[in-house]
């Protein structure tokens, strides 16, 4: 009583002591928090991975956060037998304009275009939908522990196991595909974006062939009329147009995750409002400034990588 009725006094008579108090305070509630709910969870992990053989996973998405989770389970898989099993319909709590699976971060239509993508991965032992199985390691943890998540998202699981990883190696493998070695394959999605640029300057180039979804090709094919459009049956198919092509382009999304994942020539539109990617490996490089995209479009086109 006695601190809320001082915090109640400095609201009127000192901010900045007012203020220092709302910190000490919020502080206190999330170590509280922490530790009521989070901390024996990350010894438990710690304790799973030491002692068994086999691990099980889970994920409920975004598609991105999920592929960002990849490397750490390939570095485990080193000793362990990993299983991954995708929970659907998990609820949004932000609004995302245009998000493909509505108001859940995975449907079982998106699931089932990503799951013969990760099947194909030699570093699991199995990939389902969850259906209650018993979890060893819960992906999803880096949404409950009070920290801003505004980092890079690899990390996100590089702290949940305490496993560290070569940031800069591959972690997905898919074959090449004919018919796209000349082509600039572009994503770009409603959300993550960088308001800060455009993409008008792209109608001067030849060869720019868009791997989204359609109402998001209809929106930049006004910035850019020569765009081509490809429907990709499944995120497999995605993954070898993007191993094909002569280099990637897009913001924060599914398409970067799974360049970033292949290590391809990329470039990435860095968002300022959530900078939780950013590009790890040669020939790869985001920008945030319009000058620097159009300097570093040019260079990618005009090499032979």
């Amino acid at each position: 009583m006695k601190k809320f009725l001082l915090k109640n006094w400095y609201k009127f008579s000192n901010q900045n002591k007012y203020k220092r108090l709302k910190l000490e305070e919020n502080i206190e509630k999330r170590v509280k928090f922490y530790k009521s709910n989070i901390e024996n969870q990350i010894y438990d992990i710690q304790k799973k991975i030491k002692e068994n053989k086999k691990l099980n996973f889970i994920h409920s998405g975004h598609v991105g956060d999920l592929l960002y989770s990849l490397p750490v389970i390939k570095e485990l898989s080193k000793n362990h037998d990993c299983c991954l099993y995708i929970k659907k319909n998990r609820a949004i709590n932000v609004e995302y304009f245009g998000h493909p699976s509505g108001n859940v971060l995975l449907n079982e239509n998106i699931i089932n275009k990503l799951l013969p993508l990760l099947r194909l991965q030699p570093y699991f032992k199995s990939v389902e939908i969850y259906n209650n199985e018993k979890i060893d390691i819960n992906l999803d943890l880096y949404r409950d522990i009070p920290i801003n998540i505004s980092f890079h998202q690899f990390r996100w699981y590089v702290h949940i196991t305490g496993v560290h990883i070569n940031m800069g190696d591959p972690y997905l493998f898919v074959e090449e595909t004919k018919n796209f070695h000349d082509k600039v394959v572009i994503l770009r999605t409603f959300r993550n974006r960088n308001h800060f640029i455009n993409y008008k300057f792209l109608k001067n180039y030849k060869n720019l062939l868009f791997v989204g979804l359609e109402n998001e090709f209809d929106d930049l094919k006004k910035e850019i009329p020569n765009l081509e459009f490809y429907d990709c049956k499944d995120f497999l198919e995605m993954a070898k147009i993007i191993k094909s092509s002569k280099f990637y382009l897009g913001n924060l999304s599914a398409g970067y995750a799974i360049s970033e994942g292949l290590k391809v020539p990329r470039l990435l539109e860095a968002c300022s409002d959530f900078p939780a990617v950013y590009p790890i490996g040669n020939n790869s490089y985001d920008f945030y400034h319009q000058c620097h995209f159009e300097t570093l479009f040019k260079e990618f086109y005009n090499k032979n990588f």
